[in-house]
């Protein structure tokens, strides 16, 4: 019993290693049926102004899961990034293919509406890492999945570790923890919540980044959804806003 309430309250989401129900950040515990495929096409645009400075960045990033088992998924991660940095006196603009990243999502316990999953991941350097495409070095993480359903609402919450090997100066050892809620509103129609931080990259802040985020998910059919999201950073340290946008394919 203390097992399972320590690992009920123990998930991870980490941006490059975990894939929630979009536009959610947080993952849930929920994998593929075996040999079943899900396509994922996603878009983010995040806009910060700080000191004079605006940075614009937008993410296109393709995710193909396959159901390696009824409760085993491996996802492909390919992420696609385009940033426009604008001061007083110049403007300067980034864009390529960032790190690739590779995931295995593994549900191990499930029973009453409740299910724990673990996720190991890894990501590899594809991205410039001196255009900030990318970290410049393999990273790799392990995360706790979990998923509780009451009636019409689900809840996940996310907590765990990644490793950020880097060539970039940035802090290696990063956690993070959040928590997300789902609701069905309507038939076909789901309301979410999401709340998260985690650790900050930069080794000159002490302010480590906090979001909220709310949006719906529209089931055009069993097995095709679209999606939207607006997210809020809580302090400077978070993207001012993001707009999120995505669609979903299973096969």
């Amino acid at each position: 019993m203390f097992i399972r309430i320590v690992v009920f309250f123990t998930m991870l989401f980490w941006s490059g290693l975990a894939f929630g129900a979009h536009p959610l950040i947080t993952d849930d515990a929920g994998t593929l049926d075996k040999g079943k495929f899900q396509l994922e096409l996603n878009g983010k645009y995040d806009h910060t102004d700080k000191d004079g400075v605006t940075e614009k960045t937008t993410e296109i990033a393709t995710a193909l899961g396959y159901g390696v088992t009824n409760n085993m998924d491996i996802v492909l991660g390919i992420p696609y990034q385009y940033t426009r940095t604008e001061d007083s006196d110049t403007t300067n603009t980034e864009d390529g293919i960032s790190d690739i990243s590779v995931d295995l999502k593994w549900r191990f316990y499930e029973r009453d509406g409740f299910s724990i999953a673990l996720k190991p991941g890894i990501t590899f350097p594809t991205g410039d890492d001196q255009k900030g495409l990318g970290a410049g070095r393999v990273t790799y993480g392990a995360f706790f999945i979990n998923t509780k359903e009451i009636g019409a609402w689900a809840f996940h919450l996310n907590l765990g570790y990644k490793r950020n090997e880097n060539k970039v100066d940035e802090e290696k050892d990063i956690w993070h923890a959040s928590i997300a809620s789902e609701v069905e509103m309507a038939k076909d129609l789901k309301g979410v919540l999401n709340i998260g931080t985690e650790k900050n990259t930069d080794k000159t802040s002490d302010t480590n980044p906090a979001f909220i985020l709310g949006g719906l998910i529209y089931s055009i059919s069993e097995n095709f959804d679209v999606d939207f999201g607006i997210k809020g950073g809580l302090n400077k340290t978070e993207p001012d806003y993001s707009i999120l946008a995505g669609i979903t394919l299973r096969f």
